[in-house]
């Protein structure tokens, strides 16, 4: 009777600490849950921000930029794109949106790039405001998306492991989704190419840059020589003193003739008999 009681005790023991494990494992992945839906919720309000700046981003670079205009379609249309699938999807992101994401992100920071050569727009303030407002947010973007992907991988790994995954089994707790990238040719960096105006400009300056050579006839000085401006004073006023006629004569020296002036005849010497 004794025996028989104490293995009753012992089983209900057991039973209790399986639950208790139970219990506390299902509330660490409900717990989980929640932080990544919570982690996802602040990226996804740095994205729709985003969403908010790039339209008038485009249209800002689109007044002086005509020719980044491949640039500014694949960036509304992924915008578009990535705004639809906002919509669409649940709590937690979707591999799709990911790319998309991870596409804009690449097509944004091709434009920045692109803007150097244009250096009328780098001066205008609407323009410095969105790069400032852009930037703040790309960086909360990439913050917000470590944390997000951490607590994913936490999560993650209670579902592979033993015996938390028994629990994740029975009550369907699915492996979340990382916001990252997998296709190599996504996460590959963008060729930037600045386009013709580019070129343009550089002609530009050259001729700029030969135009004065070509009027003044003489090379350009060497740039590391320091200017010498007696030099060049001189070199000015040379032709001056060259065309001047002589107007005084040196007096003569004591014991010889003076010098034939304009107009009598030379002295002869006196003759000695």
């Amino acid at each position: 009777m004794g025996t028989a009681i104490a293995v009753i005790v012992i089983i209900l023991v057991i039973v209790a600490i399986v639950a208790l494990v139970g219990i506390g494992s299902y509330n660490g992945f409900v717990k989980a849950r929640n932080l990544i839906q919570e982690s996802w919720r602040q990226v996804d309000v740095e994205l729709n921000r985003r969403y908010e700046l790039v339209p008038n981003l485009v249209e800002t670079v689109r007044a002086y930029a005509a020719h980044e205009r491949n640039t500014l379609e694949d960036i509304t249309r992924l915008r578009g794109q990535a705004q639809q699938l906002s919509q669409s999807e649940g709590a937690l992101p979707s591999q799709q949106r990911a790319q998309v994401e991870e596409a804009l992100s690449g097509a944004v920071h091709s434009l920045m790039v692109s803007v150097e050569a244009y250096p009328d727009l780098k001066s205008n303030q609407n323009f410095l405001e969105l790069q400032r407002q852009l930037a703040e947010t790309e960086d909360r973007i990439a913050a917000g998306r470590r944390f997000y992907n951490a607590n994913v991988r936490a999560y993650n790994t209670k579902v592979d492991s033993v015996p938390s995954n028994i629990i994740a089994n029975m009550f369907k707790f699915e492996k979340a989704t990382y916001f990252e990238v997998n296709d190599p040719a996504v996460r590959q960096a963008p060729d930037v190419s600045f386009g013709e105006i580019a070129y343009r400009g550089d002609q530009q300056q050259q001729q700029q840059g030969q135009l004065p050579q070509q009027q003044s006839g003489q090379p350009y000085p060497d740039p590391n020589q320091l200017p010498n401006p007696q030099a060049q004073q001189q070199q000015y006023q040379q032709p001056q003193y060259d065309q001047q006629p002589q107007q005084y004569q040196q007096p003569p020296q004591q014991g010889y003739p003076p010098q034939q002036q304009q107009g009598y005849p030379p002295q002869q010497p006196p003759t000695q008999q």
